[in-house]
């Protein structure tokens, strides 16, 4: 069940702990983008000697060594994302829901030609997602 992460670990050459194998589980099998406090509850439950300290730590290891990205999408919150490719977000401004929209960046030639190492891009989209959309159509059409 955890041979995917303890490889991931080991291709990093970071040592194998059960907190960094169970951030990496949950980041994988939940694409929500999760912030610290929603990783650290929700392990909790299954994990009660966990610190909220260790989960921060574990993903700052992660973060440095390019397994996860962080996002800061609204102000200072840092959210989590296992997909470590360069790609945008589309946030909806009803629900919150951070979605991942895989698009190339228009300018990342130029910025390679220049020389320069590409190691995070954040675009972002803000609107209102499908799933909100149906949900007014469905709250107007019945009013």
């Amino acid at each position: 069940m955890y041979e995917k992460y303890v490889k991931i670990l080991k291709d990093h050459t970071l040592k194998i702990t059960s907190p960094r194998l169970e951030v990496l589980k949950y980041l994988d099998e939940h694409h929500t983008h999760p912030n610290v406090e929603e990783i650290y509850s929700s392990l909790k439950k299954t994990h009660p000697s966990l610190s909220r300290t260790t989960v921060y730590n574990s993903l700052e290891i992660l973060k440095k060594n390019r397994i996860v990205q962080s996002l800061a999408i609204s102000g200072s919150e840092l959210r989590y994302d296992i997909d470590e490719r360069l790609h945008h977000h589309f946030i909806c401004n009803r629900c919150g829901a951070i979605l991942d929209i895989s698009i190339a960046c228009p300018n990342m030639d130029k910025t390679l030609q220049g020389g320069h190492r590409v190691e995070e891009v954040q675009g972002y989209f803000k609107g209102i997602c499908k799933k909100c959309q149906t949900k007014e159509k469905g709250r107007s059409n019945n009013g």
